[in-house]
């Protein structure tokens, strides 16, 4: 039973991680609770008992070669490689559904997170790429967000014009996790992805989407509207300053007043 290792608070170092935590992170029992617990993996143990969990032959040759080639890549990276050769085993099956089924609804937060960068591997259209990964854009591990929206960062980037309308009702959810996923997914600059050139040039193109949360309740919302707008003062100064006047105008709210500090971090 590992229930008693939920809710644990991250070891602060690797080397503090206690043996017993470890041994059900590797067996895929329960969640990272930070990166060190991320980084402290055996990955390509984890990989293998996952493959167990889900139906896929462990000792696959498709498998194997990405396990012998991890270390020629950086921690982080790792993980799309393995996701992706589990997506290339798993993509002509028939049974494909339901290992896919399994492998997103998995204990572990890292087997989920690979579900979810199947998403980027798939053949399809924007619109349906987003309907796929919602799910995990309204995960409850934090690491799974993040690549939700990582998983469809690429699209997002070369056709600013299609993904705005698309996420006009994200902005409007119940769901404060889908809303954050919106803004976050298209902050022109954001973190570890590519960077989206067309808002650094002309932000105003997804103005539509921060708008309904230039006072969002959820702090995790409003920190991902203030660096959306502190990423795109880097480009353009003046048509953040503007925005962050009229909201100050039109929205008297603590909410709206924390997003426009933030938002103006960088500003002279």
């Amino acid at each position: 039973m590992v229930q008693h290792l939920l809710g644990r608070k991250g070891a602060p170092t690797i080397a503090r991680i206690p043996p017993e935590v470890l041994e059900a992170l590797n067996d895929g029992l329960i969640p990272t609770a930070n990166l060190n617990e991320f980084l402290a993996l055996d990955l390509p143990r984890f990989a293998r008992t996952v493959a167990g969990h889900i139906g896929v032959d462990a000792q696959h040759e498709r498998l194997a070669d990405t396990l012998a080639m991890l270390e020629a890549f950086p921690k982080v990276k790792r993980h799309e490689h393995v996701a992706r050769a589990f997506f290339d085993i798993v993509e002509p099956l028939a049974g494909r559904d339901r290992i896919a089924h399994a492998l997103a609804t998995h204990p572990s937060d890292i087997a989920r997170s690979w579900a979810a960068q199947w998403v980027m591997f798939a053949r399809m259209p924007l619109a349906q790429k987003l309907r796929s990964v919602r799910r995990f854009a309204a995960d409850p591990h934090f690491g799974v967000r993040e690549i939700a929206w990582m998983a469809v960062r690429d699209e997002v980037a070369g056709g600013v014009d299609t993904a705005v309308p698309l996420l006009r009702p994200w902005v409007a959810d119940a769901d404060a996790n889908i809303r954050r996923f919106a803004s976050e997914l298209t902050r022109p600059r954001g973190v570890w992805c590519a960077q989206i050139e067309s808002l650094k040039r002309e932000p105003w193109r997804a103005i539509e989407l921060l708008e309904p949360l230039k006072a969002d309740a959820s702090l995790y919302v409003r920190n991902s509207v203030a660096n959306w707008l502190n990423d795109a003062s880097k480009t353009q100064p003046e048509w953040v300053e503007q925005v962050c006047a009229r909201w100050e105008r039109e929205s008297r709210t603590p909410e709206t007043a924390y997003i426009v500090r933030r938002a103006r971090r960088s500003m002279k």
